[in-house]
């Protein structure tokens, strides 16, 4: 919600979907970097602890951000205010993972609770990109990025006021500070197939919509991106009744290779409702790899570090949707919206050669 609403918040305050592609890749990608230092504090002080400070500062950035946009205030602006609300956002995704495996570590119910969290985050992804493009483009620019703070604000104080399931923290003992889990090379596959997919999604989502305006119907653009969230929202339903036999590196992997594989079409389909079918198809990919990789960061993370892998995760798939964002929306000023898929099938083929060359250290062991 908050990256598609500053797209379509600057597109329609400035009319360039170059400078709306570079604001929400800055956003995304302080999110992204800054993430992992936020989960470190997280493990060390708690939830609760780190989240109320943190919502502070996101509000006050989104507020400046949302503020300058609709009073015509210099581009360069923009940025600094995005870097404090994106490099503030409390990551409440991360948190809430942290918190069942937390409560579930080592039982079969662990990968049924992700796919859970999975389909939940499915919902929203369905709900709102409808939410965003109606509210900004029916009520005000500025409704539907406003409309993803007060969630993110209501939801966050809510998530830490429920004390009893939150994880212990974990002080650093002595003075003696536990090394970065990116020393794992399991964790540095998966952050580096996690940005190759971010720039996935990234791309899709501003292609989405310079393609749907470029066919006169903008309005479809979160109705299209809601059917990609639908997909993967089956996909996680019964991902989570399956009994799975085969080894979680081998299923993320095929996952990967698959998530690939359905962004090739994009750049082919004529007209919308072709691309709508293409995304709804392609999001049953989504939600069986990212299921995987987040039950294997719990297998190669120990406990005291887990929201930290958890996040370094997050930041992966940031940063590829930030550098993606920009990226398509230059292509989207130079050549169009259809062309500009070609970022997701580029994006795609380096996420699989990555899982494929990167398999053998996902295991606890490798």
């Amino acid at each position: 919600m908050q990256t598609l609403g500053v797209v379509l918040l600057i597109r329609a305050t400035t009319g360039s979907y170059a400078l709306a592609g570079a604001v929400s890749a800055i956003f995304a990608l302080s999110q992204a970097l800054l993430a992992p230092l936020l989960g470190r504090l997280v493990d060390r002080h708690g939830q609760a602890t780190v989240l109320l400070p943190a919502l502070a500062l996101y509000a006050a950035g989104l507020g400046g951000l949302i503020a300058l946009a609709v009073t015509g205030a210099p581009s360069w602006a923009l940025f600094p205010a995005a870097v404090v609300s994106g490099g503030s956002y409390p990551q409440p995704g991360s948190l809430v993972r942290a918190r069942w495996a937390h409560a579930l570590s080592g039982t079969p119910l662990l990968p049924t609770a992700f796919s859970l969290e999975s389909v939940l985050d499915e919902v929203v992804f369905v709900v709102g990109p409808v939410l965003v493009t109606v509210l900004a483009t029916a009520v005000t620019p500025s409704a539907g990025l406003l409309s993803a703070a007060v969630f993110t604000l209501a939801g966050s104080l809510a998530l830490a006021a429920q004390r009893r399931t939150e994880p212990p923290p974990h002080p650093s003992g002595n003075g003696v500070r536990q090394p970065s889990v990116l020393r794992r090379p399991g964790v540095r596959v998966l952050v580096l197939v996690g940005a190759a997919a971010g720039g996935i999604f990234g791309s899709v989502e501003v292609a989405t919509v310079a393609f749907t305006d470029e066919h006169g119907e903008t309005a479809a653009a979160g109705l299209v991106l809601a059917l990609l969230a639908a997909g993967s929202l089956l996909a996680g339903l019964w991902y989570g009744t399956v009994r799975w036999r085969a080894p979680l590196p081998t299923r993320f992997v095929r996952g990967v290779v698959l998530l690939a594989l359905v962004t090739v079409p994009l750049p082919l389909a004529p007209n919308v409702p072709v691309l709508a079918g293409l995304v709804f198809v392609g999001g049953f990919t989504i939600s069986p790899t990212l299921i995987a990789a987040f039950a294997l960061l719990e297998e190669l993370v120990p406990a005291p570090s887990r929201t930290e892998g958890l996040t370094w995760f997050s930041t992966g798939i940031g940063i590829g949707l930030a550098v993606a964002a920009s990226v398509t929306g230059q292509v989207v000023d130079a050549a169009g919206g259809r062309a500009a898929f070609a970022v997701a099938v580029g994006s795609g083929v380096l996420a699989a050669l990555l899982a494929l060359a990167g398999s053998r250290k996902l295991s606890p062991a490798g």
